[in-house]
C-alpha cells in the first residue's frame, strides 16, 4: 500500500481545484506525500492552504504533525478514499452434541445392584459417610417485614435525633443616648436631661454651689476653672449689691430715726 501511494503522480489542475473548493467550505482534504518529497514520502498530511504559484513553486501549505509547511503539487497526491469494510452476519455456531456413551455391563442396574450396597442399608459406608444421613437444619430465612422493622426500629432508638433548631434571639435594641446639660445664662444655673428626642427634665435652677459640685466630679481640664470664674463674679456682683443694699437701708433707717424724734 505505501508503495502504491510514494508511486502517485503529483497534484493535478483538477485536483487543486478540487482542493481549492474543498477548502472554500471549510475543510481541510487529506494528501499522500510522493517520493519526490524526500523522506516522508508514503506519510499522510492535510491541506490548509494554498498560496500564490507566481511567488514561489511551492505553495501548497500542509499541515504534517504540529507542523505546516509549504510543498510543490509534485510533491504531493490525493489520498485514496478507504471504503470500510462490510461485516458478515453473525451465524451462530452450531450446536454441539455430547455422544451418548453405550451402556456397559458394568452401568447395568443389576451390576450396580451386585457391587455396592443400597445406600439405605444399614452398615454401608456410603450411608455412614453420607451428608444426609445427619440432616443440618437450615438456618431460618429473615422475614421480610418482622426481621426489617426490629432492625430498623432498633436502629431508629440507637440512632440521635437531630438537634431541634434553635430560634432566632432578636437582640436587644440599644437604649438612645443620655444628655445631662449644665448651662449658666443671665445670672442663673440650670440642669436638663434628654434621652434621645424624649426630654427627661425640663431646664431647672440650681444654686451655683451645686453647679461647682457637679462639675467638680468632672476631670476635665479648663471646665472646673470656668465655672470658678462664674461664680466668683456672680459672688462679687452679689457682694457689691448686698453693699449697696445695706447703704440704702441704713440711710432709710437714719430717716426713720429723724421722722420718729420729730414726733
Amino acid at each position: 500500500m505505501v508503495a502504491a501511494r510514494t508511486a502517485a503522480k503529483g497534484l493535478s489542475t483538477v485536483d487543486l481545484e478540487q482542493i481549492r473548493d474543498t477548502l472554500a467550505a471549510g475543510r481541510k482534504p487529506k494528501v499522500v506525500f510522493t517520493e519526490q518529497a524526500g523522506q516522508i514520502a508514503g506519510q499522510l498530511g492535510q491541506i490548509v492552504a494554498l498560496t500564490d504559484p507566481e511567488l514561489s513553486d511551492e505553495w501548497v501549505v500542509v499541515r504534517f504533525g504540529r507542523d505546516e509547511l509549504p510543498f510543490s503539487p509534485a510533491d504531493l497526491a490525493m489520498a485514496p478514499k478507504t471504503v470500510p469494510a462490510k461485516r458478515a452476519p453473525a451465524v451462530p455456531a452450531p450446536r454441539e452434541e455430547s455422544p451418548v456413551p453405550a451402556p456397559s455391563v458394568a452401568d447395568s442396574p443389576a451390576a450396580v445392584s451386585d457391587a455396592a450396597p443400597a445406600p439405605d442399608s444399614p452398615g454401608s459406608p456410603a450411608a455412614e459417610a453420607s451428608p444426609a444421613a445427619d440432616p443440618v437444619p437450615a438456618a431460618p430465612a429473615p422475614t421480610g417485614s418482622g426481621g426489617d422493622s426490629s432492625d430498623s426500629s432498633a436502629g431508629s432508638k440507637n440512632t440521635p435525633g437531630k438537634p431541634a433548631a434553635k430560634k432566632a434571639v432578636p437582640k436587644a435594641k440599644a437604649p438612645a443616648g443620655l444628655t445631662v446639660t449644665l448651662a449658666y445664662a443671665e445670672g442663673e444655673w440650670t440642669v436638663a436631661a434628654n434621652q434621645g428626642a424624649k426630654a427627661l427634665a425640663k431646664p431647672y435652677v440650681i444654686k451655683a454651689g451645686e453647679a461647682l459640685k457637679m462639675v467638680a466630679m468632672l476631670d476635665v481640664p479648663g471646665v472646673h476653672e470656668a465655672v470658678e470664674e462664674i461664680v466668683s463674679a456672680a459672688r462679687a456682683e452679689a457682694e457689691t449689691q448686698a453693699e449697696r443694699l445695706r447703704a440704702e437701708l441704713a440711710e432709710i433707717e437714719a430717716r426713720l430715726a429723724e421722722l420718729r424724734e420729730a414726733e
